[in-house]
C-alpha cells in the first residue's frame, strides 16, 4: 500500500457490510457489480459526500449556514481523501438560461471574443459601424427640436460598487455642482451615501441646454468637455416639460432636472406580439468610438456583457434572453382555417355578430383601408377563408398594422364616427386582456389559446440588435455562402463545424494578437466536446433538452478544461448514451483526466471501461441484502481470475449473454411512419415489423430520440391511446389499426416522495392493505383499508405523520432525522400494528424484501402473482415500502416492467424503451430481455432504443439511422436481422456487430432502406452511399 493511497475501513453506508479497501491515487477506477450490489453508496454515498463534507467544515459557519451539507457517511476511517467532484447523470437544472455554451463556458469566451475582434454593423442598413468624429456628435444634438431642453452628460462610472466619495470631492473640486446617480439628479454638495455593496451608474452634469442657433458654441465647449470626460462617450438626456425644465439656463455643472430613464436610443424594436406604439426614448448615447454614420446612431461600445442573454446589456427586452414567449399561438385560436374571419376563425372572438358593434366597425374600417390601399374588392379580407387569405394580411389582423396610421368613418344612425389611430391588431389586444384581467376563470379561458413560441422580436436568439449585429469572418467551406456570422448564429453551429470555424477565422494581425487566448480556449473546449462523443450538438442546445448522459459528458468536458490536478472525480456510468463507435474517445478523456494528476473513479458496467481501467472493484456477490461486499479489486485479469465474481465470469468469456437460435418472422403487419422531418430527419419512411423485438440503433445524435420519442410516442400517445400528444413532424402514420394500445417505459422515478414505494407502484400494497382488513382483530374493531395506510389519518402515527422520523434543522450543520420517538420508526399508530398476519405487522411487512414477501404470502395468490413479477425482474432483493426517490433509473425501469406484467397480455401492445440497459450488469441484462422476449413471445411489438450490443444482437430486426451525428444524420443506413446489418460497411451499428456475433449468417442480405422508400428518396440513398 503506498502512503498517496486512499485507504476506506468500515465502510456501513446502506448495504455495505463493513466494506475496506484500499484505492490507488491518480489510476482510473471502475466500480462495478450487480445492480444494488453498493457501487453508488460507496462511490458517492461515502467517498464523494466525505469529501464534500470535509470540505464544506473547512469553512467559517457564517458560510456553512448558506450551504447544503451532505450528512457524514457511516464509515471508521478514510484516509488520503482528495478534494471530490461528482459528475453524475443527474441534469445541473432545468432552466432554459442554461445552454451546452454556459455549461462549459465557450459562451463566456466566445463574448470576449466577439468584443474585442468583432466586426459591428448598424442593426438598421446594415453598414460596418466607424467611430464618429466630434463634429458629427455636434450635428447630431444639434438636430433636436429647437426649444427642446436637455442635458450633456460624461458617464464615469457604469454598473460598478462602491461609495464613491472620493469622485464626488473630486467633481466638486473641478466646480461641477451636480450628477446624476443611478437616474436621479443630485448635487454634490449633498451629503451622499451610496450603498457600497449595490452597483451604481454615475454621470456628470456638464451642461444643461436649450436646442438651437444660439446655444451653438456652448453646445460644442460642452460636447468636447463630455468627451474627454466620459472618455469618448456622452449622454444627452431631454429634461421634461416640468416646473424643473421652466429653471433659467446655468453655468456649466450647475444643471438640474428630474431622474432620466436609462433606456438607450437604440432600443430594441418590440415584438409582433406587442406592437404598441414605444416611448420616445429619454436619453440619446453618443461615442467618438461606435456610430453609424449613414443613420445618424451612436451605439454602445461591444462589452462582454453586451453578448450576455442573462444581462440587461445584452438580452433581448421582449423575450427577456429566452428566445422565446408565452403567447397566443395562431394555430389555436384557429382551429378551423376553412371559415374566414366574419365566420370565426379566430374561436375566441366568435362570428361576426357575436363580436360586438364598435369591433365590426374597426374590423370592417381597417380592412376596407387596407383593401383600397392594395387594390383589393371590398371584402376580400373578412370574407376569404383564412387559409387562403394572403399571409401579410393575416399577419396584419393578428399582429396589427405597425406604425402604419388608419383613418376611416363610418355612419350610425344620424351622425357619422371618425376612427384613427394605430390598429394594434387581435393579438395584442388579447395579451392586453391576459395581462390586466382579475378574473383566474377568464385567464385559465384565455391560455387555452396560448403557447411557448418564438420571439418575433430576436427571432429566437435572444440578444438584442447591436449585439446580434456583431460578426466574425471565417474562411471555412462550409460558410462560404456567409462568410460573416453573428454569436447566435456561431452557436446554433454543430461542435464539429463550430471547430471548422474557428479554425479558419479570419483575423488580422492585432486581431489575432488579442484573439489568442480566448481562441486557445474555446478550440480545446470544442476539441473536449468532440472528443466525449457530442460533436452533433450545437452550442445554444438548452440543458433541458439534453439527456442524463449528454449532460454528464458535457461537464466532463468542462472538468477537462479547467485543467485541475490532485481531484478525486466520480463518474456515474459516462457512456450512457454513447454508440459503440464513440466509445475509444471517452475513453481517451477518461485517461487525459487521470494523466492531469487526477484519480478517476467511474461507477459503470461497459466492458470497454473495464477492460481499459486500471483498477477494477467488484461488488456483490448479488443485490441488496445479498450484496454489500467486495467480491474481486485489481486489474481486469485479477477479476477475472475470481471465481465467485460474475463480472469476472463474463469479462472472461465463461459467461455470456446468448444469441437467439432463431429470430422471430413477426405477424407480417407493419407500423409505417411516411415522410419524417422532426429535427435533423431527412424525410424518411420507416417501417416497424409487428410481432417482433425491433432496435433502433445508430450513433449519438442520428435522429433516434427524434424518431421514437418525439414522433412515434407522442403520436401514438395521442391517435391510438386517446391522450395529449404533440408529435415532431411527419407526413402520415400506417399500420395503427393492428395495435390496441402503446406503453412506453422509461427510467423516470416512479414517484417523487418517500411516501411512494414498489408496494403502491404495482398496486400489491392494496392487496395486501385489503388482506389485513379481513383479519379478526381489524373486523372487531371494524378497521377499514385507510386505517393500514401511511398517508392517511387514522392509522398512522401523527407524531411524525406517516414518515417514521422527524427532521431537525441544525442551522449551519446538516439537518438530521431523528427516528420518531412515539412510533420508534414503525409509522403506525399503536393500536394499527397490533394487527398482524402471521406474526407480522403492516409495518414489518413494508420492511420484508420481496423474496421474504414470497414466503410470507405464499397462500394468498393475488398478492403473490404481483409480487412474483418483481422477482422475475431481478427486485427480489428490493425492500417493499423502500422510498421511491432511492431508486435508481434501472430499477425504476424494471418496476414500471414488473407492473406491466402484472397485466393480461392481448398480444397487439406496443412496448416502447429508450435505452433500457442504463445501469444493468451483464447479469440484470440477462433478466431484462427475459422479460422483454416474453413480451414478443406473447405477440406483442417491443421496440427499444438502444446502444448496447448485447441487447442488439438478440433483436429480430434492426433499424440503424446515421450514417453520424447531427446534419449529417437523419437516414436510413441499413434494417435488417443483426447477422444483414453486420455485413453493411456503411453501418457503425454494423461495423460493431461483426466481432459480437459467432459469425455472419447466410439468412438474408442486408438492406441500405425500407423496399417502400419511393424512388427519389432511393436515388437520395444512392447518393448517400456513394459519399460514405
Amino acid at each position: 500500500m503506498a502512503a498517496t493511497d486512499i485507504v476506506v475501513k468500515g465502510a456501513r453506508e446502506h448495504n455495505l457490510r463493513d466494506v475496506g479497501l484500499t484505492l490507488p491515487r491518480n489510476r482510473l477506477i471502475c466500480f462495478t457489480g450487480v445492480s444494488g450490489s453498493g457501487k453508488s453508496s460507496l462511490a458517492f454515498d461515502t467517498l464523494y459526500a466525505e469529501g464534500q463534507r470535509r470540505y464544506v467544515e473547512s469553512l467559517s459557519s457564517f458560510a456553512r449556514q448558506f450551504l447544503g451539507q451532505m450528512p457524514k457517511p457511516d464509515v471508521d476511517m478514510i484516509a488520503g481523501l482528495s478534494p471530490s467532484i461528482s459528475i453524475s447523470q443527474k441534469s445541473t437544472g432545468q432552466s432554459p438560461r442554461s445552454t451546452v455554451g454556459t455549461i462549459t463556458e465557450i459562451y463566456d469566451y466566445l463574448r470576449v471574443l466577439f468584443a474585442r475582434v468583432g466586426t459591428g454593423y448598424c442593426p438598421q442598413c446594415s453598414r460596418k459601424i466607424t467611430a464618429q468624429t466630434r463634429q458629427q456628435i455636434l450635428e447630431q444634438i444639434a438636430q433636436l427640436p429647437a426649444g427642446t431642453r436637455f442635458l450633456v452628460l460624461a458617464p464615469l462610472i457604469r454598473g460598478q460598487k462602491g461609495e464613491y466619495r472620493d469622485l464626488f470631492e473630486d467633481l466638486l473640486k473641478q466646480g461641477f455642482v451636480r450628477a446624476r446617480v443611478d437616474g436621479a439628479v443630485v448635487r454634490l454638495t449633498d451629503d451622499l451615501r451610496l450603498d457600497r455593496q449595490m452597483r451604481h451608474n454615475i454621470e456628470v452634469v456638464i451642461d444643461r441646454l436649450s436646442a438651437g442657433p444660439a446655444s451653438r458654441q456652448r453646445l460644442a465647449e460642452a460636447v468636447e468637455l463630455a468627451l474627454r470626460m466620459g472618455g469618448g462617450d456622452l449622454i444627452v438626456s431631454p429634461e421634461p416639460d416640468d416646473d424643473s425644465a421652466s429653471q433659467s439656463p446655468a453655468t456649466p455643472g450647475s444643471a438640474g432636472g428630474r431622474p432620466a430613464s436609462s433606456q438607450p436610443a437604440d432600443s430594441a424594436r418590440p415584438s409582433r406580439a406587442s406592437r404598441a406604439p414605444s416611448p420616445v426614448p429619454t436619453d440619446i448615447h453618443l461615442s467618438a468610438h461606435y456610430a453609424c454614420t449613414h443613420c445618424q446612431l451612436s451605439f454602445e461600445p461591444p462589452s462582454p456583457q453586451m453578448f450576455s442573454f442573462n444581462s440587461p446589456q445584452g438580452m433581448c427586452h421582449d423575450c427577456q434572453g429566452l428566445g422565446e414567449i408565452y403567447s397566443f399561438d395562431p394555430k389555436l385560436l384557429i382551429p378551423d382555417p376553412s371559415r374566414s374571419f366574419q365566420q370565426g376563425c379566430i374561436e375566441l372572438l366568435g362570428g361576426w355578430r357575436e363580436m360586438g358593434r364598435w369591433r365590426r366597425h374597426i374590423y370592417r374600417g381597417v380592412a376596407d383601408t387596407l383593401e383600397r390601399k392594395h387594390g383589393l374588392p371590398q371584402g376580400t379580407i373578412l370574407e376569404t377563408a383564412w387559409e387562403e387569405l394572403d399571409p401579410q394580411f393575416q399577419d396584419m389582423l393578428l399582429w396589427g398594422t405597425g406604425d402604419e396610421h388608419i383613418t376611416f368613418t363610418w355612419r350610425s344612425g344620424p351622425s357619422g364616427h371618425k376612427w384613427g389611430g394605430k390598429f394594434e391588431g387581435v393579438i395584442p389586444k388579447l395579451l392586453s386582456q391576459y395581462r390586466t384581467t382579475q378574473s383566474r376563470m377568464q385567464r385559465r379561458a384565455l391560455e387555452k389559446y396560448m403557447n411557448v413560441v418564438g420571439c418575433a422580436t430576436c427571432g429566437g436568439q435572444r440578444l438584442n440588435p447591436q449585439a446580434r449585429s456583431v460578426k466574425l469572418a471565417t474562411r471555412s467551406p462550409k460558410n462560404q455562402d456567409k462568410p460573416h456570422c453573428s454569436l447566435p448564429e456561431v452557436c446554433a453551429l454543430a461542435v464539429t463545424e463550430a471547430e471548422e470555424f474557428f479554425r479558419e477565422l479570419e483575423l488580422d494581425e492585432i486581431g489575432a494578437m488579442i484573439a489568442a487566448e480566448p481562441l486557445k480556449e474555446i478550440r480545446g473546449r470544442l476539441q473536449f466536446l468532440k472528443n466525449v462523443g457530442l460533436d452533433y450538438l450545437s452550442l445554444d442546445r438548452t440543458a433541458p433538452t439534453l439527456s442524463g448522459g449528454e449532460m454528464q459528458r458535457i461537464r466532463l468536458a468542462g472538468q477537462i478544461g479547467c485543467g485541475l490536478v490532485g481531484v478525486l472525480y466520480i463518474l456515474d456510468e459516462p457512456s450512457i448514451g454513447l454508440h459503440p463507435r464513440d466509445n475509444d474517445r471517452l475513453l481517451e478523456t477518461l485517461a487525459q483526466l487521470r494523466d492531469q494528476g487526477n484519480t478517476v473513479v467511474v461507477v459503470e458496467h461497459d466492458e470497454d471501461t473495464m477492460r481499459a481501467a486500471d483498477h477494477i472493484v467488484d461488488f456483490g456477490p448479488g443485490p441488496g441484502v445479498r450484496g454489500g461486499n467486495i467480491v474481486a479489486a485489481g486489474p481486469a485479469a485479477d477479476v477475472m481470475a475470481k471465481s465467485g465474481s460474475l463480472t469476472g465470469q463474463f469479462l472472461s468469456g465463461e459467461r455470456k449473454i446468448a444469441i437467439p437460435q432463431r429470430r422471430r418472422e413477426g405477424n407480417g403487419q407493419r407500423l409505417v411512419i411516411r415522410g419524417a422531418t422532426h429535427n435533423n430527419l431527412k424525410d424518411i419512411d420507416v417501417d416497424i415489423p409487428l410481432g417482433r423485438f425491433v432496435c433502433i440503433t445508430g450513433v449519438s445524435g442520428s435522429g433516434k430520440s427524434s424518431l421514437v420519442n418525439d414522433i412515434l410516442v407522442e403520436a401514438l400517445r395521442r391517435d391510438l391511446n386517446g391522450g395529449i400528444g404533440n408529435p415532431g413532424r411527419y407526413s402520415a402514420m400506417e399500420g395503427l389499426e393492428h395495435l390496441d394500445k402503446m406503453i412506453a417505459i422509461d427510467q423516470s422515478p416512479i414517484g417523487r416522495t418517500p411516501r411512494s414505494n414498489p408496494a403502491t407502484y404495482i398496486k400489491v400494497f392494496d392487496d395486501i392493505r385489503s388482506l389485513y382488513t379481513q383479519l379478526p382483530d381489524s373486523k372487531a374493531r371494524g378497521y377499514k383499508a385507510g386505517r393500514f395506510s401511511f398517508n392517511v389519518v387514522g392509522g398512522r402515527c401523527e407524531a411524525c405523520e406517516g414518515n417514521g422520523s422527524n427532521r431537525l434543522e441544525m442551522d449551519f450543520l446538516a439537518d438530521i432525522w431523528v427516528t420518531c420517538p412515539v412510533c420508534e420508526g414503525h409509522r403506525f399508530n399503536r393500536e394499527t400494528l397490533q394487527v398482524r398476519y402471521k406474526g407480522k405487522s403492516i409495518s414489518e411487512v413494508l420492511e420484508m424484501d420481496i423474496q421474504e414477501a414470497l414466503v410470507h404470502f405464499e397462500n394468498q395468490p393475488r398478492i403473490r402473482h404481483k409480487l412474483q413479477t418483481l422477482h422475475d425482474v431481478g427486485l427480489d432483493y428490493m425492500k417493499l415500502g423502500q422510498p421511491s426517490p432511492t431508486l435508481s433509473g434501472g430499477e425504476a425501469q424494471r418496476v414500471k416492467l414488473a407492473r406491466e406484467l402484472v397485466k393480461t397480455s392481448t398480444g397487439r401492445t406496443l412496448y416502447l424503451l429508450d435505452e433500457p440497459t442504463t445501469g444493468l450488469h451483464f447479469a440484470d441484462i440477462e433478466l431484462l430481455l427475459k422479460v422483454l422476449h416474453g413480451f414478443a413471445d406473447a405477440g406483442n411489438t417491443v421496440l427499444v432504443v438502444e446502444h448496447n450490443l448485447e441487447v442488439v444482437k438478440t433483436a429480430d430486426w434492426i433499424i440503424d439511422l446515421g450514417p453520424e451525428g447531427g446534419a449529417e444524420g437523419g437516414w436510413i443506413v441499413a434494417t435488417g436481422t443483426p447477422e444483414q446489418v453486420a455485413r453493411i460497411d456503411e453501418s457503425h451499428t454494423g461495423k460493431a456487430l461483426r466481432p459480437v456475433l459467432d459469425g455472419p449468417s447466410s439468412n438474408g442480405k442486408g438492406t441500405k432502406k425500407p423496399s417502400t422508400q419511393s424512388a427519389t428518396k432511393s436515388a437520395r440513398r444512392a447518393e448517400l452511399a456513394k459519399s460514405i
